[in-house]
């Protein structure tokens, strides 16, 4: 209740509100206007409450879809990193490939520029060659990139005691005997050996690769005279390429090289055959004479690979199990003639090689061209120690 209601109450009626009548209609009202103010108040607070829950809920809801942002946020940050790493680990493993394609690129450039000086080497070789007159009799196919080149074998094929080597002119003899295994020689008064007979297995070079290159200390001086001794001419040589005013220098060594008639000459320094090849023709005073040679480059050579191949003898045998019974020579005789026998499954005999017990004899095998009616005669039989042997292997 106002206090202008009390006020007014008092002057108008001395007598308590509350017993009239009018004044309890006064109070209903008066708190019909406070209950309805109440029930306003208490909506607007629940609507204020609805609202704030509303509020609330969507913050919370806010604040779940923030926190599921980020984490997502966070989880793609991540991802984004490692790809990152990932792209940077690919890049370094590339640059790291990169730089090994570089290197390896770097040494084959190095191994071709290597090649090509090699190959430029050899061409100025081939062309600075000692002039020599040739017959060409081959095919004009090309058969390879290589050069190749013949090999003549010399085999060193060392004997056991109480054994004898025998080389027929017709391989089908020597097949004949190598057939009966063995054979009984009548050495005369009652006696009888026998011994075997085997085929006879060399070791031979298949391939040979060498790899050649100019030597800075060498020079091989060609276009010689023929009218002069050998011991005159290579002092010659070694006077005058010994002299600065002929581009030469201390000379270490001076030889014949007997099966080209070329001489080679080695210098103590490095530095002095390259400027002699280059001027190739030098004019050298010999018996009152001036003589022009050729100096040419000389070439080392260095095998790179080797192939070898066991090669039967097609008409040699090997004797075994002979007995020291006689004299050296009295044995090979009747050794000799027995197989000469055509009785005996023999024929003519090429060379006989007999090696008694207890003694060490060598003997040599020489490649013969197939053509050995014509070239045998020209070969030339080398001895080792007591003995010559020669074979077409």
């Amino acid at each position: 209740m106002s206090s202008d209601e009390d006020f007014s109450l008092v002057l108008t009626d001395p007598q308590p509100l509350e017993n009239t009548l009018e004044g309890i209609k006064t109070l209903i009202t008066s708190y019909k206007k406070k209950h309805e103010q109440l029930i306003q108040e208490q909506q607007e607070l629940a609507t204020s409450r609805d609202d704030r829950r509303d509020m609330t809920e969507k913050f919370k809801q806010r604040s779940v879809k923030l926190a599921q942002d980020l984490k997502e946020d966070q989880r793609s940050y991540q991802e984004q990193i490692e790809n990152e790493k990932a792209k940077l680990n690919s890049m370094k493993q590339e640059e790291s490939e990169l730089m090994k394609e570089i290197q390896k690129v770097g040494e084959a450039l190095k191994e071709e520029e290597a090649k090509k000086d090699h190959l430029t080497q050899q061409s100025e070789v081939f062309t600075a060659v000692p002039e020599r007159e040739v017959v060409f009799t081959g095919s004009t196919e090309s058969e390879a990139d290589t050069q190749t080149f013949e090999m003549k074998p010399r085999v060193v094929y060392p004997m056991e005691g109480g054994t004898a080597l025998i080389t027929f002119e017709e391989e089908v003899v020597a097949r004949k005997i190598l057939a009966s295994k063995k054979q009984q020689v009548d050495l005369g008064g009652g006696c009888i050996i026998t011994v075997e007979v085997q085929p006879v297995h060399l070791m031979l070079p298949r391939l040979v690769e060498i790899d050649s290159e100019v030597s800075p200390q060498h020079i091989l001086i060609s276009n010689l005279p023929t009218n002069l001794d050998t011991e005159t001419l290579l002092n010659k040589l070694e006077i005058h390429f010994s002299k600065r005013k002929h581009g030469g220098g201390e000379v270490e060594n001076c030889e014949m090289l007997p099966d080209s008639g070329t001489v080679v000459l080695t210098f103590v320094d490095k530095h002095i055959a390259r400027g002699l090849t280059d001027t190739e023709y030098h004019d050298v005073k010999l018996q009152q004479k001036t003589h022009r040679v050729r100096v040419t480059p000389f070439l080392n050579g260095k095998i790179t690979n080797l192939k070898t191949k066991m090669s039967a003898c097609p008409r040699t045998v090997l004797l075994t199990g002979i007995p020291d019974v006689m004299e050296r020579e009295t044995l090979q005789d009747l050794l000799e003639i027995h197989f000469q026998k055509s009785s005996n499954g023999g024929g003519e005999i090429e060379a006989f090689l007999y090696n008694p017990l207890g003694q060490h004899t060598s003997a040599l095998f020489e490649g013969v061209s197939e053509d050995k009616e014509e070239k045998t005669k020209s070969l030339t039989p080398v001895t080792i120690g007591d003995i010559t042997f020669e074979e077409s292997i």
